[in-house]
């Protein structure tokens, strides 16, 4: 399909606003430098905000008239989340994922950015900075482990396994009450999940075919929209716990991921319940 953009600009811009604004501050961050926003572990740091400044003034050049959708410009203003159910085009944009682990000084943390247009998630794209390499993809082409010297990798999805074979990821700190409880004794029915408290590492271990499944519950579309598609065009199955689509303007209904329907099936009946 024809995109609104050119994908590659933006991927660059995502590799240009880590190497200039986040990679300077890893493990050298002072405390004055790390805010809490809606908990203790939710944290927001001088490179998150750096490099989303960086980011957004860059796709205004790239993208004129794109509507500019970021984690740190929803915290400042948060009727921005609401104008994506209503735009034609918009670019969506993780600055720091996993910023509880950037804060730390643990090397898994991500960029992540989005295309949407007229409603539809069209374009994905992780960067890990560590790596220097993207996980990319656009709708109805696959989906690609790219590396600054062209390089280009196809990437699949797992095979699917019994279940008490598979191995996933899980993220049961979004859960609450006896719902967390419910999920956590049903995920002892698998062999084994992780946490990385990065969904951008997360959605690039399932699409390059690592592990059987994700689980989310907590939606904000900077967490979710590129890695979905990715793990799409990887060949995964991907949809809310009630087995709709997932849409740029969801903000609940959870995210099961898994290699094929069958399998999500099997899955959101014994782990969701």
């Amino acid at each position: 399909m024809t995109l609104p953009l050119d994908v590659t600009k933006l991927a660059d811009l995502l590799r240009l606003a880590a190497k200039s604004e986040i990679l300077p501050r890893f493990r050298r961050l002072g405390n004055g430098d790390i805010r809490s926003k809606s908990e203790p572990s939710d944290l927001v740091t001088e490179a998150d905000e750096a490099a989303e400044r960086l980011i957004r003034r860059e796709v205004e050049a790239i993208a004129p008239g794109a509507l500019f959708v970021g984690e740190e410009s929803v915290a400042a203003d948060p009727s921005l989340l609401g104008k994506l159910a209503d735009t034609d085009f918009a670019i969506v944009v993780d600055p720091v994922d996993g910023t509880f682990n950037f804060a730390s000084g643990i090397p898994a943390f991500g960029v992540m950015a989005s295309v949407v247009w007229k409603g539809e998630v069209v374009a994905g794209i992780i960067y890990d900075p560590m790596g220097d390499d993207w996980v990319m993809a656009e709708k109805g082409a696959g989906a690609f482990l790219r590396r600054p010297d062209g390089e280009a990798i196809r990437l699949s999805v797992a095979q699917s396994r019994p279940l008490d074979a598979m191995v996933g990821m899980a993220s049961p700190g979004y859960f609450f009450g006896e719902t967390r409880e419910r999920i956590l004794g049903n995920l002892a029915k698998v062999r084994f999940f992780a946490n990385y408290r990065c969904s951008a590492h997360e959605y690039r271990t399932f699409a390059g075919g690592h592990v059987q499944f994700v689980l989310y519950n907590k939606l904000m579309p900077w967490d979710h929209l590129a890695g979905t598609l990715i793990a799409a065009e990887a060949g995964g199955h991907v949809a809310r716990f009630d087995g709709s689509a997932y849409l740029p303007h969801h903000v609940d209904g959870g995210l099961l991921l898994a290699p094929d329907k069958e399998s999500w099936q099997m899955l959101r009946r014994e782990i969701i319940g």
